[in-house]
């Protein structure tokens, strides 16, 4: 009897094994540049259902993965049970708590829809496609970041199914080193979370949008960026960046193939002083800004809703002086264009970020005040190649300004979670790990271990 078949007897949800119907489109990630080879996929009814395969992937000598969007996936996921958690999607929000609680399937955007009615908002990050877990468990750097600190640090309560398939409630005080862990760990090593109980805070004063112009602005665009993020109270997110777009045909005629620079910008409290800077630069051709609520945060930036592949890169940068961003300019946009990559950005950071609480979990904060992520299309090996050319040559142009570590949620695929923590933190995770997973059955999208 297969895989498929001997799933189909232990859960409620559906399960397919390799070359059954629907194998073949179940088991890709977001990311179509991943190759997720699994040897099942499990679309989860409920938490039972998780118990029930991890407890029988244990029997199997087999490993659970587990993804809900998809996003963040690697080839860590090959030769495992690839649990969807998409159906564990309830959110329900305690507005005088100030709390929701979220399945581990939930996006964003359900999230802030309910939280809004309210008005409250929760730590999401640039997109609300995303999923609340991978992107929270991971640490999440966000729109809220400098004023609220990484999303891991709001949550409050977990529950989760362990390496044995003992459904738990994990908190700072039922399972302390598990929460620890889960908190920015990325998750998936250490237990398989079915739901999130964490901290909402009040959203009734936010501000924001996104400023446009044409690529041969950027020195200018910076230039303000570099000044608005000088003064920018903790409550003010500032991120640059240059932009390619698509020739697609449902986009405007004036972005159509287009290179552009942009500042994207969200207030949580409608200060908005700093981004005088932009205000006589001339060509603008897109401003945005405005009063928002919180289901509006995910627009913003305009990214991607569907699936592509695509080749991301992260790293922190220890400044971001003249020398710096001009280094970044001549690098990713000679000649115009950022081509072949799609974007180069440059996320502000600092404030809340830079003073975890002692309780902060796996994921801590960030001393760094900048972030720089590079994203390009990867249609083809060919093009995958050129990519990665050009992504190099814009981290070499600032080497000297990389520390070298990242946020969990910017390792892309082929790279090692000893990138995202300092040894001690790495240390005690691969401890946690070993405790509470001895023999290796649950694996994350960047193992803990390796």
């Amino acid at each position: 009897m297969g895989i498929g078949k001997d799933l189909r007897r232990v859960v409620r949800g559906r399960a397919v094994g390799q070359g059954e119907e629907g194998f073949d489109h179940l088991r890709l990630a977001w990311n179509r540049a991943v190759d997720q080879k699994v040897s099942a996929v499990v679309e989860v009814a409920d938490a039972g259902d998780v118990a029930a395969v991890v407890k029988y992937a244990a029997q199997a000598g087999l490993a659970v993965s587990t993804q809900a969007t998809g996003h963040g996936a690697s080839t860590a996921a090959s030769g495992t049970i690839l649990v969807k958690t998409r159906g564990l999607d309830g959110v329900r929000v305690d507005a005088p708590a100030r709390r929701a609680v979220v399945g581990a399937g939930a996006p964003w955007a359900v999230v802030l829809e309910a939280a809004a009615e309210h008005g409250l908002a929760g730590p999401v990050g640039s997109s609300d496609v995303v999923g609340v877990a991978g992107y929270t468990l991971g640490g999440g750097v966000g729109w809220f970041s400098r004023s609220q600190g990484l999303a891991a640090s709001a949550v409050r309560a977990l529950e989760a199914v362990t390496a044995d398939g003992e459904q738990v409630r994990v908190t700072a005080t039922a399972e302390p080193e598990l929460f620890w862990a889960l908190r920015g760990g990325g998750g998936g090593d250490f237990a398989v979370v079915t739901a999130l109980e964490f901290e909402l805070f009040e959203a009734n004063r936010l501000y924001g949008g996104r400023m446009l112009w044409p690529a041969r602005q950027a020195g200018a665009v910076v230039d303000a960026f570099r000044k608005a993020t000088e003064e920018a109270p903790e409550s003010l997110s500032l991120w640059f960046a240059v932009v390619q777009f698509p020739p697609f045909p449902q986009l405007p005629d004036f972005l159509r193939g287009q290179s552009m620079v942009v500042v994207d910008v969200v207030s949580a409290d409608g200060v908005t002083a700093p981004l005088r800077w932009f205000d006589e630069i001339p060509g603008r051709l897109l401003d945005t800004r405005r009063e928002l609520d919180a289901t509006q945060l995910g627009g913003i930036c305009m990214e991607p809703t569907t699936p592509t592949p695509s080749r991301a890169r992260g790293e922190l940068l220890t400044d971001f002086s003249p020398a710096v961003s001009e280094a970044l300019l001549a690098a990713a946009i000679p000649g115009g264009t950022p081509a072949p990559l799609a974007m180069m950005q440059v996320r502000h950071l600092g404030g809340a970020l830079t003073r975890p609480g002692p309780d902060a979990g796996a994921a801590g904060g960030i001393a760094e005040p900048y972030l720089l992520s590079l994203l390009g299309p990867v249609l083809t090996r060919e093009m995958g190649a050129v990519v990665e050319a050009r992504q190099q040559a814009v981290l070499a142009a600032v080497r000297p300004h990389i520390t070298g570590r990242k946020p969990y949620t910017y390792l892309d695929a082929g790279e090692s979670s000893s990138a995202a923590f300092d040894s001690e933190t790495l240390n005690r995770l691969r401890e946690i790990k070993n405790h509470y997973d001895p023999k290796g059955t649950l694996r994350g999208s960047f193992p803990i271990e390796e």
